[in-house]
């Protein structure tokens, strides 16, 4: 990977694409990739729609490899809904086909100076750029049909829905998975917006012909692959939890613990939850002759995936992730898994993060625009934003918007950017996360559920503030260079509990890039990570106090447990100081 593909869509006559070297990204991949040229190109008080901003795809440091786990791929730009620096992480095959091709990141830059739409295709013969109108508006799954029809079965695609097209605040990029579905996406902060403001509809890659990336020591990555793979194996959740019921294994762990937010975060458990629970999502797949465990991207070992039938044992959508059930499921008071499966199918359809939506359904029905519980009714939601009509409009910009617009105050958003599946006042740690984290609220920027709730790499009570400074410090460091190398982000579980599984990774690491990578070394690039995101969001105008929670989580108290969230303000400023 030591070339960087540059597409000025503003070009005289339609987008031209230019090939050149690393050169002062060498040495970055994945997040730091994306976020380097972010914030490096981009100026920080650009309009995210507009010709200044930039759209960068890369592949992880180890993508393309036989590396196991290493196909994410990161997205990054200025975001539409946070205003600040995104980087948008997604499985299916793209990361590891991109890497093959030799490409350290595709950068889209530039503003159309017409409203035509454009495919990209890319193999080892080179680029073609194609004016394609009749594109438009399709969905996904469509588009995805129409580019196997052109280019065969043999590449992957990068899409927008309409949403993206529309340019709204909650729009995704869709990478297909192994069977060629639109499954997978960069779904947060709206990335699907700058896509399409950029004019570009899909982009299709074939590695066809090209040999999987070679490490400078052969037979030391092997063995340390061989060690990685163990590891992960032999844990519980990467080994047995994950790959049985996926990760809505987490519905019963967190209703059981009572940090799993409901009724537009009102309280922590949830009557329904046995209903749409990992095990009873598996036994249903399984009953419909559909699979519970399936990898999104080929060198995948966890395989926390899977495929989802409808009652007549028909494909609907992929196993819903637990971040969906939750949004569209007991966020909104509903326990019907095959209507979330279909909300699940048409967010991948029109290009909606499930995050998101299913947030912004909840502050809907809090407005009153239905009850909680009414699944029809959310469904109806979900394809109002895909025709584009006013009320879709508004719902399809997110959360902030949607409250700012029916008048709702309790709203569940840090940066603008909605809170996933994880209260913050029954899961502190998390808490510190969505505050403090340059992307908003995220829940994978620095994973505090580990600690908090499934005891892995320590035990941090999860109801008190004592420790989760720390412990959300340490995790978005680390986050931000596992994001880097193009690893799944469940490869944690394993590190963090298995100190040999942590060495595999750096000697993975260090066979391929003929390198001595250590601990420290990782420490380092997620630091720098880090200081170049919140660099652009201070120079973008962010100052200490975005880095905080909406108000009411520190008044309102939470049940089963009856408690806010208590870490101090003070505190929150702290958690940057290394």
């Amino acid at each position: 990977m030591d070339k960087i593909l540059r597409i000025d869509v503003g070009a005289a006559g339609g987008p031209k694409a230019t090939t050149v070297p690393v050169g002062q990204y060498a040495g970055f991949g994945g997040r730091a990739m994306t976020s380097a040229i972010v914030s490096k190109e981009v100026p920080p008080l650009c309009h995210p729609l507009g010709a200044e901003n930039k759209l960068v795809i890369a592949p992880g440091l180890l993508s393309g490899t036989a590396g196991a786990q290493s196909g994410r791929i990161s997205v990054g730009g200025k975001s539409p809904l946070t205003g600040g620096i995104k980087e948008s992480n997604s499985g299916g095959q793209a990361s590891q086909v991109l890497a093959k091709l030799g490409y350290s990141a595709i950068v889209l830059e530039g503003k159309p100076a017409s409203d035509d739409l454009y495919k990209i295709f890319i193999n080892k013969d080179g680029i073609k750029i194609t004016k394609d109108n009749s594109l438009k508006m399709l969905p996904n799954y469509d588009l995805v049909e129409k580019m196997k029809k052109e280019f065969g079965d043999k590449m992957c695609c990068i899409s927008i829905g309409p949403a993206g097209e529309m340019k709204m605040g909650a729009a995704t990029i869709a990478f297909t998975d192994m069977e060629l579905r639109p499954t997978r996406h960069a779904g947060r902060g709206g990335l699907g917006a700058v896509m399409g403001s950029k004019n570009i509809k899909v982009i299709v890659l074939d590695a066809t012909g090209m040999p999987v990336r070679e490490p400078k020591d052969l037979a030391k990555f092997q063995d340390a692959n061989k060690r990685f793979v163990d590891g992960l194996k032999k844990h519980p959740v990467t080994g047995q939890g994950l790959p049985a019921y996926g990760t809505n294994v987490l519905t019963n762990i967190l209703n059981e613990v009572g940090g799993y937010p409901t009724y537009n975060f009102k309280q922590g458990r949830f009557d329904g939850a046995s209903k749409i629970s990992g095990e009873t999502l598996a036994e249903t797949e399984k009953q419909r002759g559909a699979n519970p465990t399936h990898g999104c991207h080929r060198g995948c070992v966890i395989q926390c995936s899977g495929t989802y039938n409808d009652k007549d044992g028909h494909y609907l959508t992929k196993q819903p992730e637990y971040e969906t059930v939750w949004a569209h499921g007991g966020n909104c008071g509903i326990s019907d898994m095959d209507k979330i499966a279909r909300m699940d199918f048409l967010d991948d359809n029109y290009g909606i993060d499930t995050i998101e939506m299913g947030a912004t359904i909840a502050v809907a029905m809090e407005a009153g625009l239905a009850k909680f519980g009414d699944a029809d009714a959310a469904i109806k939601f979900i394809n109002e934003v895909g025709k584009g009509t006013d009320l879709g409009r508004i719902l399809g910009n997110g959360a902030a918007m949607t409250g700012r617009a029916f008048g709702v105050e309790r709203v569940p958003v840090v940066k603008g950017q909605a809170m996933p599946a994880y209260d913050p006042r029954a899961v502190q740690g998390i808490g510190v996360t969505y505050a403090t984290s340059p992307m908003g609220a995220d829940h994978t920027a620095g994973y505090a559920v580990t600690a908090n709730v499934l005891k892995v790499g320590g035990d941090v009570n999860a109801l008190k503030p004592e420790g989760q400074i720390e412990l959300s410090r340490n995790l978005q460091i680390a986050t931000a260079a596992i994001d880097s190398t193009g690893m799944c982000l469940f490869i944690a579980f394993a590190v963090l509990d298995q100190p040999e599984t942590f060495q595999a990774l750096l000697d993975m690491l260090s066979a391929f890039y003929g390198i001595n990578m250590t601990g420290d070394g990782v420490t380092d690039l997620g630091k720098k990570v880090l200081t170049m995101e919140r660099d652009f969001n201070k120079a973008a105008g962010f100052t200490p106090q975005h880095d905080r929670l909406p108000s009411y989580f520190k008044t309102e108290k939470f049940a089963p447990h009856n408690v806010v969230f208590a870490v101090k303000d003070e505190d929150l400023d702290k958690v940057f100081n290394w």
